[in-house]
């Protein structure tokens, strides 16, 4: 994870596949043990949306992506659920004394907090509210209790973030989303962070000397230095969700996962994908039954041999992971 920087979070029953898919060796206990101690983060940061991210690096990434993204939360509160600001700062302050009272507490035991300090509002409002003081870096995740995600003052979780002035953070936010997520453009970087074009070329410009770069289809694709593989690879294939990094962490160069130009550029209507060698081959459903994952693909394409007993490969991987026997069908 430290070496992606941070991880889209929004659904966390298959998240945590997508971070201990990257480990060598994948283990439930790893990521959840993390979330408890609280090295790891479950939170908002960088976009409108949840991320993983480790603790050490929270405090600089809000001070650099928070103010941006929480416009958009802002407005939100503003417009859609009508809190003007002192109302935000009111609920924002019954969210911290209601933490800083009881301890962590989940979204539905917040919101009886709420209700009894006199806030009232909808589910969607309690959501968009949460988001908003994660952003401004008061609250954030606590101990998942019974399978339910949890918020505690950031404070306690993070006494001493890591702070970085705001050339340095760029510098570093650079080098390491080149590092993690490359080849990727400038444009990617902008949308993952919500920076403008002119903060990140700020950054680049401070670690260009550190990364490799070529260029493709009029664009510059920057990316860590590498050693080509001294013997052939075998075809790696992945079984992931939607929302995972190597789609969600892209915008200008998201179709590089589609060379063949197989997929329909249209709003994605599944839930899961299905690659091999970093190529988009399959729509992908899982559903988890009782001693058991199955994985429905609908290819965009006829699958090779090599390609399906890589995808079969991955499936094994992934029940393993469960604890679980893995089947797929192809539709």
């Amino acid at each position: 994870m430290g070496s992606l920087l941070a991880v889209q979070a929004e659904n966390p029953s298959q998240v945590a596949w997508a971070v201990a898919s990257r480990t060598q060796k994948p283990d439930r206990a790893d990521l959840a043990s993390l979330l408890d101690d609280g090295a790891v983060l479950r939170t908002h940061v960088l976009r409108p949306t949840w991320h993983y991210v480790r603790a050490e690096d929270i405090g600089w990434l809000l001070d650099l992506t928070g103010p941006r993204v929480r416009r958009v939360t802002g407005q939100q509160l503003r417009n859609t659920h009508g809190l003007d600001e002192p109302s935000v700062d009111r609920a924002i302050a019954a969210v911290t004394e209601a933490l800083a009272s009881r301890g962590q507490l989940t979204r539905a035991q917040l919101a009886e907090e709420l209700r009894e300090r006199g806030v009232g509002g909808s589910k969607q409002m309690l959501v968009i509210l949460l988001a908003h003081a994660e952003l401004d870096g008061l609250i954030c995740s606590g101990r998942v209790v019974d399978g339910e995600h949890t918020y505690a003052l950031m404070a306690e979780r993070v006494p001493t973030p890591r702070r970085l002035s705001r050339t340095e953070a760029l510098a570093e936010l650079a080098l390491r989303y080149f590092t993690g997520h490359g080849p990727a453009t400038e444009r990617d970087l902008a949308y993952w962070a919500t920076l403008t074009l002119t903060d990140v070329r700020s950054g680049l410009q401070q670690v260009r000397d550190r990364l490799d770069s070529f260029e493709h289809d009029g664009r510059t694709f920057w990316h860590a230095p590498a050693e080509a593989p001294r013997e052939p690879q075998d075809p790696a294939g992945h079984l992931l969700q939607i929302l995972d990094e190597t789609y969600r962490g892209y915008q200008d160069s998201r179709w590089v996962l589609d060379a063949a130009g197989d997929v329909p550029r249209t709003r994605e209507s599944a839930i899961g994908m299905a690659l091999v060698d970093a190529q988009l081959l399959a729509a992908m459903k899982r559903t988890i039954g009782r001693d058991h994952v199955r994985f429905d693909l609908r290819p965009y394409r006829v699958l090779t041999p090599s390609q399906t007993e890589a995808l079969n490969h991955a499936a094994g991987q992934y029940g393993e992971y469960l604890q679980l026997k893995a089947e797929i069908t192809l539709l």
